[in-house]
Protein backbone atom coordinates (compact mmCIF):
# COMPACT_ATOMS: atom_id res chain seq x y z
CA UNK A 1 0.00 0.00 0.00
CA UNK A 2 1.45 3.34 -1.05
CA UNK A 3 1.85 6.22 1.40
CA UNK A 4 -0.64 8.11 -0.76
CA UNK A 5 -3.45 5.92 0.61
CA UNK A 6 -3.71 5.38 4.37
CA UNK A 7 -5.82 2.73 6.08
CA UNK A 8 -7.01 2.38 9.65
CA UNK A 9 -9.37 -0.13 11.26
CA UNK A 10 -11.60 0.77 14.19
CA UNK A 11 -13.66 -2.23 15.16
CA UNK A 12 -15.68 -3.16 12.10
CA UNK A 13 -15.14 0.25 10.45
CA UNK A 14 -12.33 0.83 7.95
CA UNK A 15 -11.03 4.36 7.29
CA UNK A 16 -9.39 5.07 3.94
CA UNK A 17 -7.59 8.41 3.58
CA UNK A 18 -6.35 9.93 0.34
CA UNK A 19 -3.04 11.29 1.56
CA UNK A 20 -1.79 13.94 -0.87
CA UNK A 21 -2.73 17.19 0.92
CA UNK A 22 -0.06 19.22 -0.89
CA UNK A 23 -1.71 18.25 -4.19
CA UNK A 24 -5.24 18.79 -2.83
CA UNK A 25 -5.56 15.00 -2.71
CA UNK A 26 -5.59 14.77 -6.50
CA UNK A 27 -5.75 11.25 -7.88
CA UNK A 28 -2.53 10.00 -9.44
CA UNK A 29 -1.67 6.45 -10.42
CA UNK A 30 -0.50 5.45 -6.94
CA UNK A 31 -3.71 6.69 -5.33
CA UNK A 32 -5.99 5.03 -7.86
CA UNK A 33 -4.17 1.71 -7.63
CA UNK A 34 -3.88 1.93 -3.84
CA UNK A 35 -7.59 2.61 -3.43
CA UNK A 36 -8.39 -0.16 -5.88
CA UNK A 37 -6.34 -2.64 -3.87
CA UNK A 38 -7.98 -1.49 -0.63
CA UNK A 39 -11.50 -1.90 -1.99
CA UNK A 40 -10.60 -5.30 -3.46
CA UNK A 41 -9.46 -6.46 -0.02
CA UNK A 42 -12.39 -4.92 1.83
CA UNK A 43 -14.90 -6.58 -0.46
CA UNK A 44 -13.64 -9.96 0.73
CA UNK A 45 -12.95 -8.98 4.35
CA UNK A 46 -15.81 -10.37 6.45
CA UNK A 47 -14.64 -8.29 9.42
CA UNK A 48 -15.02 -4.95 7.62
CA UNK A 49 -18.67 -3.90 7.77
CA UNK A 50 -18.56 -0.17 6.95
CA UNK A 51 -15.98 2.01 5.15
CA UNK A 52 -15.32 5.73 5.62
CA UNK A 53 -13.45 7.52 2.81
CA UNK A 54 -11.84 10.92 3.40
CA UNK A 55 -8.92 13.13 2.39
CA UNK A 56 -5.93 14.51 4.32
CA UNK A 57 -5.93 18.08 5.53
CA UNK A 58 -8.76 20.59 5.57
CA UNK A 59 -8.63 22.06 2.07
CA UNK A 60 -9.74 19.28 -0.23
CA UNK A 61 -11.48 15.93 -0.17
CA UNK A 62 -10.05 15.56 -3.68
CA UNK A 63 -9.43 17.90 -6.58
CA UNK A 64 -9.99 15.01 -8.99
CA UNK A 65 -7.51 13.69 -11.52
CA UNK A 66 -3.93 14.83 -11.14
CA UNK A 67 -3.51 16.37 -14.59
CA UNK A 68 0.28 16.53 -14.27
CA UNK A 69 0.39 12.81 -13.52
CA UNK A 70 -1.99 12.13 -16.39
CA UNK A 71 0.11 14.13 -18.85
CA UNK A 72 3.26 12.36 -17.68
CA UNK A 73 1.93 8.95 -18.63
CA UNK A 74 -0.03 7.74 -15.59
CA UNK A 75 -3.39 7.79 -17.37
CA UNK A 76 -3.71 4.02 -17.62
CA UNK A 77 -3.14 3.49 -13.89
CA UNK A 78 -5.37 6.43 -12.94
CA UNK A 79 -8.35 5.38 -15.04
CA UNK A 80 -7.71 1.70 -15.66
CA UNK A 81 -7.42 0.44 -12.08
CA UNK A 82 -9.90 -2.22 -11.03
CA UNK A 83 -13.06 -0.35 -10.15
CA UNK A 84 -12.29 2.53 -12.49
CA UNK A 85 -11.16 6.03 -11.52
CA UNK A 86 -9.99 6.09 -7.92
CA UNK A 87 -10.62 2.37 -7.70
CA UNK A 88 -14.29 3.10 -6.94
CA UNK A 89 -16.06 5.01 -9.75
CA UNK A 90 -17.23 1.88 -11.59
CA UNK A 91 -17.15 -0.53 -8.66
CA UNK A 92 -20.30 -2.14 -7.28
CA UNK A 93 -19.00 -2.08 -3.71
CA UNK A 94 -21.27 -4.21 -1.51
CA UNK A 95 -20.70 -2.55 1.87
CA UNK A 96 -21.84 0.85 3.15
CA UNK A 97 -19.41 3.55 2.03
CA UNK A 98 -19.44 6.96 3.73
CA UNK A 99 -17.65 9.98 2.30
CA UNK A 100 -16.28 12.34 4.96
CA UNK A 101 -15.81 15.42 2.79
CA UNK A 102 -13.17 17.56 4.47
CA UNK A 103 -13.01 20.36 1.88
CA UNK A 104 -13.60 20.83 -1.82
CA UNK A 105 -14.85 17.82 -3.78
CA UNK A 106 -14.44 18.93 -7.36
CA UNK A 107 -14.26 17.18 -10.74
CA UNK A 108 -13.18 13.60 -10.12
CA UNK A 109 -13.28 14.30 -6.38
CA UNK A 110 -16.98 15.00 -6.66
CA UNK A 111 -17.37 11.83 -8.71
CA UNK A 112 -15.63 9.80 -6.01
CA UNK A 113 -18.02 11.32 -3.47
CA UNK A 114 -20.94 10.33 -5.72
CA UNK A 115 -19.64 6.74 -5.66
CA UNK A 116 -20.29 6.69 -1.91
CA UNK A 117 -23.61 5.85 -0.29
CA UNK A 118 -23.72 8.52 2.41
CA UNK A 119 -21.96 11.87 2.78
CA UNK A 120 -20.94 13.81 5.88
CA UNK A 121 -19.52 17.19 4.89
CA UNK A 122 -17.51 19.82 6.70
CA UNK A 123 -19.26 23.18 6.68
CA UNK A 124 -16.65 24.66 4.34
CA UNK A 125 -16.92 21.86 1.76
CA UNK A 126 -17.83 22.58 -1.84
CA UNK A 127 -19.02 20.31 -4.63
CA UNK A 128 -18.87 20.62 -8.38
CA UNK A 129 -17.92 19.21 -11.77
CA UNK A 130 -16.02 22.04 -13.52
CA UNK A 131 -14.76 19.94 -16.45
CA UNK A 132 -16.58 22.01 -19.10
CA UNK A 133 -14.44 24.98 -18.09
CA UNK A 134 -11.44 22.98 -19.33
CA UNK A 135 -13.01 21.62 -22.52
CA UNK A 136 -13.76 18.26 -20.90
CA UNK A 137 -16.73 16.38 -19.46
CA UNK A 138 -17.12 14.66 -16.10
CA UNK A 139 -16.24 11.20 -17.34
CA UNK A 140 -16.04 9.26 -14.05
CA UNK A 141 -19.74 9.01 -13.36
CA UNK A 142 -20.76 12.55 -12.51
CA UNK A 143 -23.05 12.92 -15.51
CA UNK A 144 -24.70 9.60 -14.64
CA UNK A 145 -25.04 9.94 -10.88
CA UNK A 146 -25.78 13.64 -10.34
CA UNK A 147 -29.21 13.43 -12.06
CA UNK A 148 -30.06 10.53 -9.75
CA UNK A 149 -29.08 12.46 -6.62
CA UNK A 150 -30.36 15.91 -7.60
CA UNK A 151 -33.28 17.43 -9.54
CA UNK A 152 -32.42 17.35 -13.23
CA UNK A 153 -32.37 21.14 -13.55
CA UNK A 154 -29.84 21.42 -10.72
CA UNK A 155 -27.69 18.59 -12.08
CA UNK A 156 -27.68 20.29 -15.49
CA UNK A 157 -26.74 23.60 -13.89
CA UNK A 158 -23.71 22.02 -12.25
CA UNK A 159 -22.66 20.20 -15.41
CA UNK A 160 -23.21 23.05 -17.86
CA UNK A 161 -21.90 26.00 -15.83
CA UNK A 162 -19.12 24.12 -14.07
CA UNK A 163 -19.82 26.23 -10.99
CA UNK A 164 -19.69 24.64 -7.52
CA UNK A 165 -22.24 24.65 -4.72
CA UNK A 166 -21.51 25.00 -1.03
CA UNK A 167 -22.22 22.49 1.71
CA UNK A 168 -25.44 24.11 2.89
CA UNK A 169 -26.97 24.09 -0.58
CA UNK A 170 -25.81 20.50 -1.02
CA UNK A 171 -27.57 19.60 2.23
CA UNK A 172 -30.77 21.39 1.22
CA UNK A 173 -30.78 19.52 -2.09
CA UNK A 174 -30.22 16.16 -0.41
CA UNK A 175 -26.80 15.61 -1.97
CA UNK A 176 -25.24 15.17 1.48
CA UNK A 177 -26.63 13.70 4.69
CA UNK A 178 -25.04 15.96 7.29
CA UNK A 179 -23.04 19.20 7.44
CA UNK A 180 -20.89 19.66 10.54
CA UNK A 181 -18.06 21.91 11.75
CA UNK A 182 -14.75 20.81 10.28
CA UNK A 183 -13.34 19.90 13.69
CA UNK A 184 -16.14 17.36 14.18
CA UNK A 185 -16.14 15.86 10.69
CA UNK A 186 -14.47 12.52 11.42
CA UNK A 187 -16.24 12.12 14.75
CA UNK A 188 -19.60 12.54 13.03
CA UNK A 189 -18.70 10.31 10.09
CA UNK A 190 -17.43 7.58 12.42
CA UNK A 191 -20.50 7.89 14.64
CA UNK A 192 -22.67 7.31 11.58
CA UNK A 193 -20.49 4.37 10.57
CA UNK A 194 -20.68 2.87 14.07
CA UNK A 195 -24.46 3.21 14.09
CA UNK A 196 -24.59 1.20 10.88
CA UNK A 197 -22.02 -1.30 12.17
CA UNK A 198 -24.23 -2.08 15.17
CA UNK A 199 -26.71 -3.68 12.78
CA UNK A 200 -26.52 -7.11 11.17
CA UNK A 201 -23.94 -6.81 8.36
CA UNK A 202 -25.67 -9.27 6.03
CA UNK A 203 -28.97 -7.43 6.41
CA UNK A 204 -27.22 -4.09 5.85
CA UNK A 205 -25.50 -5.29 2.68
CA UNK A 206 -28.70 -6.72 1.21
CA UNK A 207 -30.64 -3.58 2.11
CA UNK A 208 -28.09 -1.50 0.22
CA UNK A 209 -28.09 -3.92 -2.72
CA UNK A 210 -31.86 -3.97 -3.15
CA UNK A 211 -32.17 -0.19 -2.95
CA UNK A 212 -29.24 0.48 -5.27
CA UNK A 213 -30.07 -2.11 -7.92
CA UNK A 214 -33.84 -1.65 -7.99
CA UNK A 215 -33.72 2.14 -8.38
CA UNK A 216 -33.92 2.00 -12.19
CA UNK A 217 -36.09 -1.12 -12.45
CA UNK A 218 -39.82 -1.58 -12.72
CA UNK A 219 -41.58 -2.45 -9.48
CA UNK A 220 -42.05 -6.02 -10.71
CA UNK A 221 -38.31 -6.42 -11.36
CA UNK A 222 -37.56 -4.75 -8.05
CA UNK A 223 -39.70 -7.32 -6.26
CA UNK A 224 -37.58 -10.10 -7.75
CA UNK A 225 -34.45 -8.58 -6.23
CA UNK A 226 -36.25 -7.91 -2.97
CA UNK A 227 -37.58 -11.47 -2.68
CA UNK A 228 -34.19 -12.99 -3.47
CA UNK A 229 -32.62 -10.98 -0.64
CA UNK A 230 -35.47 -11.83 1.72
CA UNK A 231 -34.76 -15.51 1.05
CA UNK A 232 -31.08 -15.12 1.91
CA UNK A 233 -31.41 -12.83 4.93
CA UNK A 234 -34.42 -14.46 6.60
CA UNK A 235 -32.73 -17.86 6.51
CA UNK A 236 -29.43 -16.57 7.94
CA UNK A 237 -27.90 -17.17 11.35
CA UNK A 238 -28.18 -13.44 12.05
CA UNK A 239 -31.94 -13.57 11.46
CA UNK A 240 -32.13 -16.14 14.27
CA UNK A 241 -29.73 -14.24 16.52
CA UNK A 242 -31.58 -10.89 16.32
CA UNK A 243 -34.89 -12.02 17.87
CA UNK A 244 -33.11 -14.22 20.45
CA UNK A 245 -30.89 -11.34 21.56
CA UNK A 246 -33.94 -9.06 21.76
CA UNK A 247 -35.80 -11.59 23.91
CA UNK A 248 -32.77 -12.07 26.16
CA UNK A 249 -32.27 -8.30 26.44
CA UNK A 250 -28.66 -8.39 25.26
CA UNK A 251 -26.64 -7.04 22.36
CA UNK A 252 -26.71 -9.40 19.35
CA UNK A 253 -23.61 -11.29 18.30
CA UNK A 254 -23.70 -10.83 14.55
CA UNK A 255 -21.86 -13.31 12.36
CA UNK A 256 -22.57 -11.81 8.96
CA UNK A 257 -24.09 -15.05 7.71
Amino acid sequence: MADEVLRERRGHVEIITINRPDARNAINGAVSEGMSAAFDELTEDDDAWVVVLTGSGEKAFSAGMDLKAFSSGEGASIIGATGGFGGIAKRDFPKPLIAAVNGSALAGGCEIMLSCDLVVAADHATFGIPEVKRGLIAGAGGLIRLPKRLPMAVALELALTGDPIDAQRALALGLVNRVVPAARLMDEALALAETIAQNAPLAVRHSKSVMRHSADLSEAEGWKLNDASVGVVFSSADAMEGPIAFAEKRAPNWQGR
